[in-house]
């Protein structure tokens, strides 16, 4: 006599504000990868094309890693859709929450150096002030948004499952 596996508990679907939230960090990364696919693709954003050159290396190997960074970017924003998706869950929900609190922890990080970094002088002393600078400020911005974002839906998806195993 053989009995089946008692089925794993499903956790509750994520709420409303976490999928969308999970799909706004998402978004938030396109504007710079636009940004930066342009600025690979020889469309003006503010840099000479000296400083594209010496600085960038574009034309160059500068274009491979440019685009590269758009791309990865994207992936890793698109790692959010994990934690509210209901039908695809490539590890346990122990280790995707653990990991999601080391990645929330780590934009974080990034955020407030990327501050550091965006107002220094030397950061500055590349882009052409104005239109430029306001351009790329606009782009950047929402970049800022995903930490917070992220760390929302990060807590969302620790309160199901630690409720789910309390159960």
């Amino acid at each position: 006599m053989t009995t089946a596996p008692a089925p794993l508990p499903v956790s509750a679907p994520a709420p409303v504000w976490a999928r969308r939230a999970a799909h706004a960090i998402a978004l938030c990364a396109v504007p710079s990868g636009l940004w930066r696919i342009a600025m690979a693709s020889g469309v003006y954003v503010g840099y000479s094309d000296q400083v594209l050159r010496d600085v960038f290396d574009i034309p160059g190997w500068g274009i491979a890693y440019v685009v590269g960074l758009s791309v990865f970017a994207e992936l890793a924003a698109l790692f959010p859709l994990l934690l509210v998706s209901d039908r695809w869950r490539p590890l346990r929900p122990r280790t995707l929450a653990a990991l999601s609190w080391t990645v929330s922890g780590l934009l974080v990080l990034v955020a407030l150096w990327q501050l550091v970094v965006a107002f220094t002088v030397e950061s500055q002393t590349y882009m052409s002030s104005g239109t430029a600078q306001t351009v790329w400020a606009f782009a950047f911005a929402p970049l800022f948004a995903i930490p917070a974002l992220m760390t929302a839906v990060t807590w969302s998806y620790a309160k199901r499952h630690r409720a789910r195993g309390q159960a």
